[in-house]
């Protein structure tokens, strides 16, 4: 599949808070309603200025996923629920290992598809919080690169 990794910005805002409403949707089931349309507005006007972004785009440019890192933490990867199982997020995973030296990431607990991933692409759990980055009771799991 024709692709690059590459940086954006604000002019991708909107796109990425649709990916990422599209993927939260898709795989965190144990979030209500009300915390996803809480998140939403924080997300396109606060997290995402606050991580350094790269989407990874298909040929004509499109965007199917996207990485944010903020000082060799992986704050945030969503790939488009169309594209799952395609490689995108390992794809954004090893290009954010490589280039931002992103060593750890927080996943919620109760998303066994991405602790699974996270898993198997070699991090190790260090530790756990009963709550997540709000404060509400979404256990976190830490986990680190190779240990």
């Amino acid at each position: 599949m024709n692709h690059s990794i590459v940086p954006v910005g604000t002019e991708h805002h909107d796109r990425l808070t649709e990916l990422w409403e599209a993927s939260v949707r898709a795989t965190h089931d144990f979030l209500p309603e009300g915390y996803i349309e809480r998140l939403r507005p924080l997300v396109r006007e606060q997290y995402l200025s606050f991580v350094e972004l790269r989407a990874w785009r298909d040929g004509d440019g499109r965007i199917h996923g996207f990485a944010g890192v903020h000082d060799g933490k992986l704050e945030m990867l969503f790939v488009d629920p169309a594209c799952r199982g395609q490689g995108i997020g390992k794809a954004l995973l090893a290009s954010v290992v490589d280039e931002l030296g992103v060593s750890e990431v927080d996943v919620n607990e109760q998303n066994p598809q991405a602790v699974g991933f996270y898993l198997k692409q070699g991090f190790v759990r260090i530790g756990r919080s009963e709550v997540d980055g709000q404060g509400d009771p979404y256990p976190l799991l830490h986990l680190k690169l190779g240990g």
